[in-house]
């Protein structure tokens, strides 16, 4: 369904009842105010569908960041370890101090 654009001042005179009518039955109404779009009015479930496009492209984003910019290098635990200068006995000696804290 295409989106029907309306003066604020129009808009108004029709009140919201009628503007969330036209939203819940699929209509999107774009207010506008002198001449440009300002708001538009959509029924939750376009929003929630909106919501859930925006949040996969923010994913896909991701993943196309983490391809573009991966080397491919990994570090084993035991090399990142080193070079923080720990061992496994300080860290399991940690872990142990902190379970037997609670």
């Amino acid at each position: 369904m295409g989106m029907k654009t309306l003066p604020i001042a129009e808009a108004s005179r029709r009140g919201i009842s009628g503007l969330i009518s036209s939203a819940e039955a699929g209509q999107k109404v774009a207010l506008s105010r002198h001449g440009r779009v300002v708001a538009e009015i959509v029924s939750a479930q376009e929003m929630n569908k909106l919501r859930k496009d925006r949040d996969t492209l923010r994913d896909a984003a991701l993943v196309m960041a983490r391809f573009a910019t991966d080397s491919g290098v990994r570090t084993d635990l035991d090399q990142a370890m080193e070079d923080f200068g720990l061992t496994r006995a300080e860290l399991e000696a940690e872990l142990a101090a902190e379970i037997h804290s609670f």
